[in-house]
């Protein structure tokens, strides 16, 4: 099977309005690829597509929604005549407490994160089994290991690992590969998000080199470009995360030792701030709030 190179393919990124979307899809079309922006913020996709050149498109459609994806699909398929990669990049996160958090907004993050990107999956697979192509699947350090105050964002990077390692098998006699990219901290709008809370900025920095440092976005973007222009089944965006593999196994334990002891220490600063981790839901409240606050 030939490979596609880059400057021939159309790729597909989702969460591609801001952050890590955004500059990927701009990378890749500095290497000749015509890419296709999909997200959920107009004004930002629209920015974010000028500065790809004028064979970029813009899609505005929410993972979640299988209809919306499907006909986003059938309609950059019938654009470009192709579709040779898609990048399931669209992502949000929420922290704190389980029982601090709000439900709505907690759920929204398994929502958008893990079945947004079996609903990517499901939209276009009937184009990349066409073109016997490529989807990747962006992950998490937060996949290998889990953190405390994390659980939502932690369940579903796990749950888009083993997804998308499930999917590899079930479409590899199709000649559709399939990666997994993973990201430590990495300098996009959902980090800085985070650490603007005090209590989650000071657990972070206490944790052990090199996972305590936030990483510079244009390198970790490099390095996902090279991958997908590999086909990749394993992408990291930063080197050392391949050496997390191989230990995995041994980190549940070990951060269930140290990070009860950082819950004790930190719970009595917790409780002072639950209440402004419960916001109400409705229309335009917290699930919403989450959604448009902590993309990549």
């Amino acid at each position: 099977m030939t490979v596609v190179p880059l400057h021939a393919q159309v790729v597909v990124v989702t969460g591609a309005a801001r952050g890590l979307g955004a500059l990927m899809a701009r990378k890749l079309a500095d290497r000749g690829a015509r890419v296709a922006l999909v997200g959920l913020e107009p004004a930002e996709l629209k920015a974010a597509a000028e500065r790809c050149g004028p064979e970029a498109s813009v899609w505005e459609a929410d993972v979640t929604d299988l209809v919306a994806l499907s006909a986003v699909a059938q309609q950059v398929k019938e654009r470009y005549g192709r579709i040779d990669t898609v990048v399931a990049n669209a992502g949000i996160a929420i922290a704190g407490p389980l029982l601090d958090s709000d439900p709505a907004a907690y759920n929204r993050v398994i929502e958008v994160n893990l079945l947004g990107s079996v609903t990517t999956a499901r939209a276009f697979l009937p184009a990349l089994i066409e073109s016997q192509g490529y989807l990747l699947q962006i992950a998490s350090l937060a996949a290998i290991t889990p953190a405390p105050l994390m659980s939502a964002y932690c369940a579903s990077k796990a749950g888009v690992e083993s997804f998308a390692h499930a999917l590899r098998a079930e479409v590899a006699h199709q000649r559709v590969k399939v990666g997994v990219g993973y990201l430590s901290w990495t300098d996009t709008d959902m980090v800085r998000g985070a650490d603007q809370d005090e209590v989650l900025r000071e657990m972070r920095a206490r944790m052990p080199w090199p996972a305590n440092r936030t990483y510079p976005i244009e390198p970790a973007v490099d390095r996902l470009v090279a991958g997908i222009a590999r086909r990749s089944a394993h992408v990291y965006a930063q080197a050392w995360l391949r050496g997390m593999q191989p230990a995995r196994w041994l980190l549940p334990p070990l951060i269930a030792a140290v990070g009860s002891r950082e819950m004790a220490r930190v719970a009595p600063r917790l409780a002072a701030t639950a209440a402004a981790r419960l916001r109400p839901v409705g229309a335009g409240g917290a699930a919403d709030e989450a959604a448009r606050g902590a993309r990549r």
